[in-house]
């Protein structure tokens, strides 16, 4: 947490409505910060920052009682503090407000007390979540908050309970955030909340006509309702010598823990790939003391995603903290502790990590065998959701921001954990497609 004072008015001591701008007014009561805002007669007092990475809400965007943070689009309501949307999993606090005699006062800190919702006529029995990332842990959370009774079993191919992913790239690869940071929730969480969370548990196929999951270990699962969040998948490498002991994929907290553990004795490191993930990784091991080298295809790194302007200064600022770049170059093979490039160029590596992932597709296309082939779009999407939107937990995109990879100080409370999550709108299906419901990463090309 940043050190810094609380800036603004101190709202205990009284405001006028000429202090707020756009409806809203920054200040304090204590040493905490709170944001004042105004919606018709009415005045609401919340934490100030986002609880997923500490957005600043003052620049969030108001809308139809809530309010929206600017970096990664979490939203809460006004009136309760309620996290309504992801990444933010954690409520905002709130504070009691009094006007009198012209001026607005922040009274006592209130318990945030969710909205809820009621049951839906005909609620399904079980609901199986494929995925123990943060798309499904959402969702999963979403459907206790909200009141539903039914059975939920998320199963899920890790070894360890749904944790903050996107730092497994950025501060807990950096050394600066302990693995206690790392769950999204504690691991009484899901036993008190009776969430059958089944961990090292992949799957083999689904089967629609029977309604059930089979598991690689033979047994099977049946469902009412299956949501599929199975999230993106690493790009493996295909090369020569790609199943080396010194080459490693990041999308798991074992994978983390793995790079760690070899980079305490590794000198330099060779990333593949210069996506958001890629560039994480590379800061991050910058920050561990390694020599670092990034090799991917592009001529400027991510200039699909944003433009040439903004690639250039990404690659400029990570050069600035000593990151090689070898673009244009792809490895054709690796040997030993030395990865050959297309161009004719040999690089030193004790380390080499694969960091580019894919929509996701291929894994679902494996699962869903004899599934019409429109359920999935190229954006790893479908149309095919079952009506009942309580039972939705909405993921939006994640936008990264590449100068806080070097800024490794603030502490997220909560996060959703893919660099890039998103899902659409729930409506009509048809009554073959009512039993699914995917949520996918967005993937930007």
């Amino acid at each position: 947490m940043t050190d810094e004072k609380p800036s603004g008015p101190d709202l205990a001591r009284g405001v006028t409505l000429s202090q707020f701008e756009d409806d809203k007014l920054l200040g304090h009561v204590g040493e905490e910060a709170v944001l004042l805002v105004r919606r018709g007669d009415q005045i609401f007092a919340i934490g100030a920052l986002c609880t997923h990475y500490h957005g600043p809400l003052a620049e969030g965007l108001l809308a139809a009682g809530t309010v929206h943070c600017p970096w990664h689009h979490a939203c809460f309501d006004l009136a309760t503090g309620e996290a309504l949307h992801a990444p933010a999993i954690d409520p905002l606090s709130c504070w009691a407000v009094e006007q009198r005699g012209g001026k607005i006062f922040v009274g006592e800190k209130r318990d945030a007390k969710p909205k809820g919702k009621s049951l839906a006529k005909n609620p399904p029995d079980h609901i199986v979540i494929l995925g123990g990332g943060a798309a499904g842990f959402a969702a999963a959370e979403m459907l206790r908050r909200q009141n539903y009774g039914g059975s939920i079993t998320m199963l899920s191919s890790d070894d360890a309970p749904p944790v903050d992913r996107p730092n497994l790239s950025k501060d807990y690869l950096a050394g600066s955030a302990p693995e206690d940071w790392m769950p999204l929730r504690p691991g009484n969480f899901y036993t008190e909340n009776h969430i059958d969370l089944r961990l090292n548990t992949p799957v083999a196929s689904i089967e629609r006509s029977a309604r059930e999951v089979a598991l690689k270990d033979g047994s099977r699962i049946s469902y009412d309702r299956l949501l599929l969040a199975t999230g993106a998948e690493p790009i493996r490498l295909s090369v020569p010598g790609a199943d080396g002991a010194n080459v490693f994929t990041l999308r798991s907290l074992s994978d983390s823990r793995a790079i760690i553990a070899a980079s305490a004795s590794a000198r330099r490191a060779v990333v593949m790939g210069a996506s958001f993930i890629g560039l994480e990784v590379a800061a991050s091991l910058r920050t561990r003391g390694l020599e670092v080298h990034v090799v991917a295809p592009e001529k400027i790194p991510m200039e699909k995603v944003l433009g040439p302007q903004m690639g250039s200064f990404v690659r400029a600022l990570h050069e600035e903290h000593g990151v090689i770049f070898h673009l244009e170059d792809v490895a054709v093979a690796i040997e030993g502790k030395q990865v050959r490039l297309k161009s004719g160029r040999a690089l030193e590596a004790d380390l080499v990590i694969a960091a580019e992932m894919n929509d996701g597709r291929a894994v679902l296309g494996l699962l869903l065998k004899g599934v019409d082939p429109n359920l999935v779009d190229s954006r790893g999407r479908t149309p095919l959701f079952f009506k009942a939107s309580m039972y939705l937990a909405e993921v939006p995109k994640c936008v990264m921001r590449s100068a806080s990879a070097y800024s490794h100080s603030t502490r997220p409370r909560c996060t959703n954990g893919d660099p890039s999550n998103s899902s659409s709108t729930a409506r009509d299906a048809s009554a073959e497609a009512s039993q699914f419901h995917i949520i996918q990463p967005h993937v930007v090309k």
